[in-house]
């Protein structure tokens, strides 16, 4: 019997066709990012064009950031109940029109209000993609899929704000919601046509995030990664102010911290696949975490020492960035694989945990940044050091051959 066309759409994916998914699972993940960095130059400009103070304007980011968490949480849930096509299609739609409209707002709490719909549409791809990742590929494949996924999305932050200054310039604020807008109805479209996997159901309750939660294994991976992720996060919350606050350096030295850290994550990314098979997973896992939290225990070291040198920065970061390439792609497949067949909750409450640590460790260290390096290095140690006590005590998968 000839397969229907909703079975070839929704039926494993094979060949080039795979290749086109995983693009367009790229572009839902920079879609996802683009919602605050490319927006993130419009904002200086709010107050003025909608009569509101800086702060009311803040909220623009702040609302879509609380629409992820919650968007996380809820397309987690769905994703034993409706396919991975409907879900994935429908929240870049909603993205879509959500984006269009925010540049039609006609004040601030409007503008507001949209935002937070915008984000919680765009959390679809961080609860999706791994998922469909495992799906459309071998493990040793999966991690290379992943890591180069890491790679795209550590580029973003660093390219998008460019892009969103060039649209303020030469076409005004509405321009990037615009074109995130028209792209993502775009990449709706093709997943529509493409289809996606099917989505393994799982055992038990539907929709319940008490097995992953209450799993050691899984925690194990899901909060080290969380952790390791969010220490150099706050780093880099915090860098700026300390540079230029307490070092009397600039941001050009902050830039240059920035570019050493993404090239050594993205060369660390995608090798790691390679290092994992010789000398085993859970050791390359262990490496690297241990390795960001020797980067911010030689930051530590050399504020306690005195030392005030901001053109050095680049090179003690620089292991945190590699420390997170090594042990990011291989812990992130590991802690989907912890989850079972409640993937798409394993990946949803990963990314959670990394929002929800990076905001309390960015809450805990603001009041102390003005104290300079060894403050922010202490509370960025601290992170990582949690993160490598969590691998010790928490038991781990076995590896495979």
């Amino acid at each position: 019997m000839l397969a229907s066309p909703r079975d070839r759409r929704e039926g494993p994916i094979t060949g080039f066709r795979r290749s086109v998914v995983f693009a367009l699972l790229m572009l839902c993940a920079v879609l996802s990012l683009a919602g605050t960095d490319l927006i993130l130059p419009a904002v200086p400009a709010l107050p003025a064009i909608f009569v509101t103070t800086q702060a009311t304007a803040q909220l623009v980011l702040a609302s879509y950031v609380a629409g992820t968490a919650v968007g996380l949480l809820l397309f987690g849930a769905l994703a034993d109940r409706v396919s991975l096509r409907t879900l994935v299609a429908s929240s870049l739609s909603v993205f879509a029109v959500a984006s269009l409209a925010c540049a039609l707002s006609p004040d601030i709490w409007t503008l507001v209000v949209l935002r937070f719909v915008q984000g919680t549409a765009s959390a679809a791809a961080p609860v999706f993609g791994p998922t469909i990742i495992r799906q459309i590929f071998s493990e040793k494949a999966g991690v290379r899929a992943i890591g180069l996924l890491g790679s795209v999305e550590f580029l973003v932050p660093a390219l998008a704000p460019i892009l969103g200054i060039f649209l303020v310039a030469k076409f005004g604020w509405q321009s990037s919601f615009a074109l995130v807008g028209v792209i993502a109805i775009v990449a709706a479209a093709l997943i529509f046509v493409l289809g996606l996997p099917q989505q393994p159901k799982a055992a038990g309750a539907q929709g319940s995030y008490g097995a992953p939660l209450l799993d050691p294994i899984f925690m194990r991976y899901a909060l080290s990664q969380a952790m390791t992720l969010a220490g150099l996060v706050v780093f880099v919350f915090g860098a700026p102010a300390v540079i230029v606050g307490t070092m009397d350096g600039t941001l050009d030295h902050f830039i240059a911290m920035q570019v050493c850290g993404v090239l050594g994550f993205i060369a660390a990314a995608n090798l790691t696949s390679r290092f994992a098979e010789r000398w085993g997973t859970e050791r390359i896992i262990f490496v690297g975490t241990a390795m960001a939290l020797a980067s911010a225990i030689m930051i530590l070291a050399y504020a306690l020492a005195g030392g005030n040198d901001s053109t050095l920065l680049p090179a003690l970061f620089l292991p945190m960035n590699v420390g997170l390439g090594l042990r990011g792609p291989l812990g992130f497949y590991r802690g989907i694989v912890a989850s079972g067949t409640s993937s798409a909750r394993g990946s949803a409450l990963i990314v959670f945990f990394i929002l929800a640590i990076t905001s309390l460790g960015a809450i805990i260290a603001a009041p102390f940044v003005h104290q300079g390096l060894w403050a922010l290095g202490l509370v960025t140690g601290a992170i990582h050091a949690l993160s490598v006590g969590l691998l010790r005590l928490l038991p781990r998968m076995p590896e495979t051959s």
